[in-house]
């Protein structure tokens, strides 16, 4: 009973292993190091078996505690990365609304612009009105309008320029994230490699 026991124990660790960082290699050792146990003469000699064993063991529980925990942090690094993705999603619909916003203002100071234009045209038509009282009174508030609807698209024109500043910090900020993604990746690529060349150091 002793023998299938410690026979589960060895399968369930090479299940876990996987392509664990040299467990394989430890349970080809912890193996050997059984049957030199199961083999030994003297106490002695089965007595440093068993510790070699117990080592052994702990190294396996140590690989595998590290990779669980290497595991919980690429889930929370998922978790961080869906999160950004969102959240860039959610600047991008946001941008597009300023967009059309800033669309429906430009509009707006075409349109106070060709009023300005008509204005003055009929400013200068009033101009030749034989009644100078009644046309300067016109003017008066034709010059009165001129000054709001200047005001207005001064306003508007500052708001437009406020927009293309935050649409610009916007977008710089969409592309650094964008960079900070790319590294993330390429450092996980590195880390990947790094650990690929030190699993093949342990194997040689």
């Amino acid at each position: 009973m002793g023998a299938v026991t410690d026979d589960e124990v060895i399968r369930k660790r090479l299940l876990i292993d996987g392509d664990g960082a040299g467990d394989d290699r430890r349970i080809n050792l912890l193996v050997k190091s059984f049957i030199k146990w199961c083999n030994s003469g003297s106490q002695e000699e089965g007595y440093t078996q068993y510790q070699r064993m117990l080592s052994t063991l702990s190294q396996c529980e140590f690989s595998m505690g590290k990779t669980l925990l290497v595991y919980d942090m690429n889930l929370r690094e998922m978790e961080n990365y869906e999160k950004i993705y969102k959240d860039i999603e959610n600047s991008i619909a946001a941008a597009h609304e300023k967009i059309a916003e800033c669309k429906k203002q430009i509009l707006q100071a075409k349109r106070i612009r060709k009023n300005r234009q008509e204005y003055d045209a009929l400013a200068k038509v009033i101009q030749h009105h034989p009644d100078r009282h009644e046309t300067l009174k016109q003017l008066e508030a034709l010059g009165k309008e001129l000054q709001h609807l200047s005001h207005i698209k001064e306003n508007v024109e500052d708001k437009l320029e406020l927009r293309r500043k935050q649409f610009h910090v916007l977008l710089s900020t969409i592309h650094e994230l964008q960079q900070t993604l790319e590294n993330d990746e390429k450092l996980s690529e590195a880390e990947e490699s790094s650990d690929t060349s030190m699993k093949a150091d342990d194997k040689q």
